[in-house]
């Protein structure tokens, strides 16, 4: 298929786009539409010179929305619509067309991931009224960790918890984990590599992949298992929440509140979720931010060093999301807690890696596992999956 993709993001309030042409170097047309519902709405993005724009969507919807969008697309027509989907169960292990019945899948799964699937759903449903002859393929962030091995996968918890309910770790941002593996594997000419990559931003999580497949993660049941993130509190002991539903009476509501939106680095640092306002506030010596960095950045070398039981042979470490790429500081710390990896740091290199460049941050030992600085591109990889799914070929 030659046509534009069409790729959706859907959140609740919010719809961030890119129609991406077959060829890779062409231009993208993307943006956001953002705070929909409110007075405030707004749509703001980058035509085709590169050039941003952004208008006023007071008051509209997730259809208004889009028509909007396609208003701004110059013209051209996308010839499918990939979505991003969060949680696709057990059923789901590869890109899908969307049909009703994959609909009423998806809205069956929203239980494992109630913040994230009908938002997805709302997107689906809006481009399907607006787009009723072009195919729509759902593609899921679960998916590329279906690989994991069952002693993975499994909590140890009673097998009906998972045989009736599917209670098992899923994992998510699979889209960015098998993207910046695929391209360490073309960037190092290694065919099959093993890698640990880590995805850091807002939401993080670690993964170790090995001939592009997901051998393991972090994340679990729900995105809120593993590393401390930028709301979320990541690992927290289970009996934490009887714990306080008997001591401060707490309704499990509270608790998953707390958990998912008050925690992190927000709640380490009792000040932001921002990496770039922490790092700023530690040198000027607060210690709630000191504190909230070096806890995510341990956290964070915590669960490489685990995720490599995975791999048969390690080749290097990734770094992307916003702070991956863009933290020299969170990614030296890193790596200074894995010494025993034999990981040798080019810190002129790791100072120089910011903004969306990708590179190669070690010192270049033959030996030693190499690290990398790789943007990830979530989009690009729906846009793909969507074309090979389209043209008859798996993902």
């Amino acid at each position: 298929m030659n046509d534009p993709v069409l790729v959706i993001n859907c959140g609740s309030s919010s719809i961030k786009y890119a129609l991406i042409a077959a060829d890779p170097d062409a231009p993208r047309l993307a943006g956001l539409a953002e705070r929909l519902g409110g007075s405030d709405a707004r749509l703001k993005g980058l035509d085709s010179r590169g050039e941003p724009f952004e208008r006023a969507l007071a008051g509209e919807d997730h259809v208004r929305a889009l028509e909007a969008i396609l208003d701004g697309l110059e013209g051209q027509r996308p010839g499918a619509v990939g979505h991003r989907i969060v949680h696709g169960g057990e059923r789901f292990t590869r890109a899908t067309l969307i049909d009703d019945a994959v609909v009423a899948a998806i809205e069956e799964t929203a239980a494992l991931a109630p913040l994230h699937n009908p938002a997805n759903l709302q997107g689906v449903a809006a481009t399907r009224q607006l787009f009723p002859e072009l195919p729509q393929v759902a593609v899921f962030d679960t998916a590329f960790h279906q690989t994991l091995p069952p002693r993975a996968y499994r909590y140890a918890l009673p097998e009906a918890l998972y045989r009736d309910h599917g209670i098992r770790r899923y994992g998510f941002h699979g889209t960015s984990h098998a993207y910046v593996s695929t391209r360490a594997d073309a960037l190092s000419s290694l065919e099959g590599g093993g890698w640990l990559t880590a995805h850091l931003g807002n939401g993080c999580s670690t993964a170790a992949v090995r001939g592009g497949r997901s051998l393991d993660t972090s994340m679990g049941l729900t995105p809120l298992e593993g590393l401390v993130m930028g709301t979320r509190s990541g690992d927290v002991d289970p009996g934490l929440h009887s714990h306080l539903a008997r001591r401060l009476g707490w309704p499990l509501e509270r608790i998953d509140e707390v958990l998912n939106r008050g925690s992190g680095l927000l709640g380490l640092s009792g000040l932001t979720h921002d990496m770039r306002e922490l790092e700023a506030a530690a040198e000027e010596g607060h210690a709630g931010a000191q504190l909230a960095i070096e806890v995510f950045c341990y956290r964070v070398a915590k669960s490489l060093a685990a995720l490599s039981c995975a791999l048969p042979r390690l080749d290097g470490i990734v770094f992307t999301g916003g702070i991956g790429e863009n933290s020299p500081l969170v990614r030296e710390k890193v790596v200074d807690h894995l010494p025993h990896f034999g990981l040798g740091l080019d810190r002129a290199a790791n100072a120089a890696t910011v903004r969306g460049r990708e590179g190669r941050i070690d010192g270049r030992h033959p030996a030693a596992p190499r690290l990398w600085v790789i943007p990830t591109d979530e989009e690009g990889r729906i846009a793909e999956e969507t074309r090979q799914l389209l043209g008859g070929t798996a993902p």
